[in-house]
């Protein structure tokens, strides 16, 4: 759920009213919402509740919408390469989308660490070659990476980013979650030729200079020489507005002068897309390959929907998104489990429903990814994770630069 159209307008705090469900999530902040914006709401949950109820009763040759097939292919975004004899390890894998990224290169992923259950069991079904530590044993703060030393050429990771997100209200170090103290510590410790971290964007912000400056950078450039590089999903073929901030550090001052970032496979712009002699990005209509519509763009930046106390399956982040999302007639309050599904539900406005399915495909995961849990367990997994095709280009460069070897 997003904040109410009146986020920015002054309103009289006398005005605030509690919501009716308690919030059991010790780092959730309501909305300070007045009981106008609560009873929107309200009826909002009414008449999902009563879609649903209709929706169960439609037999399965009354289906009210097609099902979509995707124009977009994201494995032909990032093709299988040859076995390069890199090594890596994996920490805070979430839903896989580094770890698929960098095999899809040919980097082999040899184990990984994920707290999530559910994700954890993503990454076993995904890729079985790989050791998968879950649940508690993938709880990176007991691990102790002495045995790992010298075992792997390249660490990567995700802490997690609410930290530092808006939708996390950007707490930093105060926030338990912060995990980038727990990432230097497995860097110093291992010693990988190569490391990788990956954030939010806002993590490159003045107001996280210092944090950076003292919690990442300084301890690590004792013994790596580091790349901080951002980039843009859409500038690799990936139809999101949605960007990232990776931290790329070397231990060989040689491979590292070698370094060069990721150059954009795709444009959003025709005319820079012509200039450059670049693939033009697909917008998301296009990708999921719904009928035109008279307008295409890119999709809002889908959030996660492990953030609040409550169960959910919107994907939305803010009112310019779904402002956004009604311009390009799709449906964001209410993901379906699947494409079958999604058809038996028509949206209220009449607008198309997404399926998991199309969400994965918005964040750049092929359709047989197998992500396991319950629908709003898995989209926070899809929201949490690095687009892949970023991934793959981020692998790619590190293995142009090591020359395939250790």
């Amino acid at each position: 759920m997003v904040p109410p159209e009146t986020e920015n307008t002054i309103i009289d705090a006398a005005s605030f009213v509690p919501s009716r469900i308690p919030s059991k999530a010790a780092l959730h902040e309501p909305w300070k919402l007045t009981e106008e914006q609560r009873q929107r709401y309200r009826q909002l949950a009414i008449q999902a509740r009563a879609a649903k109820a209709a929706g169960l009763d439609i037999t399965s040759d009354e289906n009210l919408h097609p099902i979509n097939i995707p124009k977009l292919s994201t494995k032909l975004l990032m093709p299988q390469r040859e076995d390069t004899g890199i090594s890596a390890l994996s920490l805070f894998s979430g839903g896989g989308g580094l770890d698929l990224g960098f095999s899809r290169i040919g980097i082999n992923n040899v184990a990984a660490f994920e707290i999530m259950d559910d994700a954890a069991d993503t990454i076993r079904v995904a890729c079985p070659e790989m050791k998968v530590y879950g649940g508690e044993a993938g709880d990176v703060r007991e691990v102790d990476w002495s045995p790992w030393r010298g075992s792997v050429d390249i660490l990567h990771g995700g802490p997690p980013c609410q930290p530092f997100s808006h939708a996390g209200r950007q707490r930093g170090s105060l926030d338990p979650r912060d995990m980038w103290p727990e990432f230097v510590r497995a860097v110093l410790k291992i010693r990988p030729a190569v490391f990788v971290g990956e954030n939010v964007p806002a993590l490159g912000e003045a107001k996280f200079a210092e944090y950076v400056n003292q919690t990442i950078l300084a301890p690590l450039s004792k013994g790596y020489h580091i790349h901080v590089v951002q980039l843009r999903a859409q500038d690799f073929g990936v139809p999101q507005i949605r960007r990232r901030i990776f931290f790329i550090g070397f231990r060989n001052k040689r491979i590292h002068g070698k370094y060069r970032p990721p150059t954009p496979t795709h444009a959003w712009n025709d005319n820079e897309a012509l200039e450059s002699g670049i693939v033009k990005c697909m917008g998301v209509r296009e990708a999921l390959g719904l009928r035109e519509s008279g307008f295409d763009d890119l999709s809002p930046t889908i959030r996660s929907t492990l953030n609040g106390p409550r169960n959910t399956t919107s994907i939305l982040n803010s009112v310019s998104a779904r402002n956004r999302f009604e311009k390009l007639q799709i449906w964001p309050n209410g993901v379906a489990a699947s494409r079958e599904k999604a058809q038996k539900f028509p949206s209220p406005n009449g607008h198309f429903r997404l399926s998991v399915p199309d969400v994965a495909l918005i964040q750049g995961f092929p359709d047989d990814w197998p992500f396991s849990g319950a629908t709003y367990k898995v989209l926070g997994q899809i929201g949490n994770a690095v687009p892949p095709p970023l991934a793959y280009n981020v692998a790619a460069s590190i293995v142009a630069a090591l020359g395939r070897i250790k």
